[in-house]
């Protein structure tokens, strides 16, 4: 019966410290972090209209760093040039704020364009 006690009794000892680079380490998956980069860009594509299809982003992982590649639509007329920065710099700081990862680099491919009609326009042929 000595035996379970002492058992017991170790148990109750508190862990030795380890160091932190022996603890090991936090791994998240790629497709995770492209997961994370499609909703960061989706945040920002949010006003978008309802025929847009939802961006996509593939990513490659290389130590530290992420390398993000976006496909999107975009409703035009639109400064396409600034849109893309937009997504591009929040993409970079949502995946940096939630992985941790240094991200140098987010490609933007505009797949396409949708035409939004302008109010008081009339729609089909003038005769």
């Amino acid at each position: 019966m000595t035996s379970v006690s002492e058992g017991v009794g170790e148990l109750r000892r508190p862990p030795a410290a380890v160091a932190p680079g022996e603890r090991g380490a936090t791994r998240i998956a790629d497709r995770v972090v492209a997961k994370i980069a499609g909703q960061a860009a989706r945040e920002r594509l949010a006003d978008q209209s309802a025929d847009t299809a939802r961006p996509q982003a593939t990513v490659v992982v290389h130590h530290d760093a992420v390398h993000v590649r976006l496909h999107l639509e975009l409703d035009y007329p639109c400064d396409i040039g600034a849109r893309c920065a937009d997504v591009r710099r929040h993409v970079a700081l949502r995946v940096r704020a939630l992985v941790g990862m240094e991200v140098p680099e987010v490609a933007v491919h505009v797949e396409r364009l949708h035409l939004i009609p302008a109010h008081g326009v009339a729609q089909g042929r003038a005769r």
